[in-house]
């Protein structure tokens, strides 16, 4: 705050962006806040001089714009503010990267600092009530996951999700002109969720469902910038039979993912438990490296003779491989095509006995 610099607050609906600002703008005096999805807010902004903006803003000298992607060229209007006002303090928030970011990146090159906010974490809510009580809520979590409606009402956890999914969740990719058969975008969705840990392509996909590879990247790319969700590539580095341009496809919170298919059974029956544990450790562990600013790439490994580890970080140029297994008493072994090809790469298993390291505590 009050360094100079734009704040950029990004992450999908409902993960608590308007709370959290709400928490921080209590602590500040002179405060204007403004709703980019108000019409009136969008045409004051609308072809607005600096003069004209400073007008709307007055001598307040911190401002938040909520949903700032619905207002025209709010990019430029953020430089214009900035540069003219540096002693105003400007946060927007949005729902869409993809528009938020379009509208920003080249205005405010150099002008801004960018925050991601996700669902709820693991690490989130075993530092508020102890890792004990989260750990005795684990089960529940690889069913249901961590949007904050879901965490803090608890009983109706099934309404909640299949709400967030049909009303609001989709709701900025839905509103894009790219987007001309949203029932299509839904069937892609439902065809993801039920290959959840697997390698995708958008060729199977998309006769599946009936559209072109390219369409399916698109539509792809938008849920990811919507933070629906993320892409895990393949490491390629020193064989020849390592898979390269492969992909899997996770989603940011495993609730989202079973509404899709209209599944809430209990972890201890369901199929795809095992799934729903990678899931659950990748899209943690993203949210874990990202809080903690522990800069890594990620990636997952296989090569045509179907050898595979599960999820690897490079960082700094040095390798950690982890296999994720939901039932700790299966015996692992690491492909040794992998450890002669990366001989100084860490390995590690990952099961519910000891994931508590992998997502509280940073890797030395």
């Amino acid at each position: 705050m009050f360094k100079g610099k734009v704040i950029l607050l990004l992450g999908a609906r409902q993960t608590g962006k308007t709370t959290l600002l709400k928490n921080i703008a209590a602590k500040y005096d002179d405060v204007m806040w403004l709703n980019g999805d108000e019409y009136d807010i969008q045409m004051r902004f609308k072809n607005a001089t600096s003069v004209q903006l400073r007008g709307l803003i007055g001598n307040h000298k911190l401002v938040i714009i909520d949903e700032a992607q619905r207002i025209e060229n709010i990019g430029w209007s953020l430089k214009l503010i900035h540069d003219a006002y540096p002693e105003i303090q400007l946060i927007a928030t949005g729902s869409s990267a993809f528009e938020l970011r379009n509208q920003t990146n080249e205005p405010l090159t150099g002008r801004k600092y960018e925050y991601h906010l996700f669902p709820l974490s693991f690490a989130e809510m075993a530092n508020h009530h102890g890792e004990l009580t989260e750990l005795r809520y684990f089960h529940t979590r690889l069913v249901y996951g961590y949007y904050p409606e879901i965490v803090t009402r608890t009983g109706n956890e099934i309404d909640s999700l299949k709400f967030l999914a049909d009303s609001y969740l989709f709701k900025d990719v839905l509103m894009l002109d790219n987007i001309k058969k949203p029932e299509k975008l839904i069937s892609l969705l439902r065809a993801l969720a039920f290959q959840l840990g697997s390698e995708v392509s958008y060729n199977e996909i998309g006769n599946l469902i009936g559209l072109d590879s390219k369409t399916v990247e698109t539509y792809v790319n938008l849920l990811e910038k919507s933070f629906v969700i993320f892409k895990l590539h393949a490491l390629s580095r020193n064989l020849r039979n390592e898979l390269k341009l492969s992909r899997k496809i996770y989603f940011y919170d495993n609730g989202i993912r079973n509404a899709l298919i209209s599944n809430f059974q209990a972890i201890e029956s369901r199929q795809d438990a095992g799934a729903l544990f990678e899931n659950f450790m990748v899209s943690e562990r993203l949210k874990f490296n990202h809080y903690t600013r522990n800069f890594v790439n990620p990636y997952f490994w296989r090569t045509r003779e179907q050898q595979e580890i599960d999820y690897i970080e490079d960082r700094d140029g040095r390798l950690a491989a982890y296999e994720f297994k939901w039932n700790e008493h299966k015996k692992v072994k690491f492909s040794k095509t992998f450890t002669r090809a990366y001989p100084d790469a860490g390995t590690e298993v990952i099961s519910p006995q000891n994931l508590t390291s992998f997502l509280m505590t940073p890797d030395e």
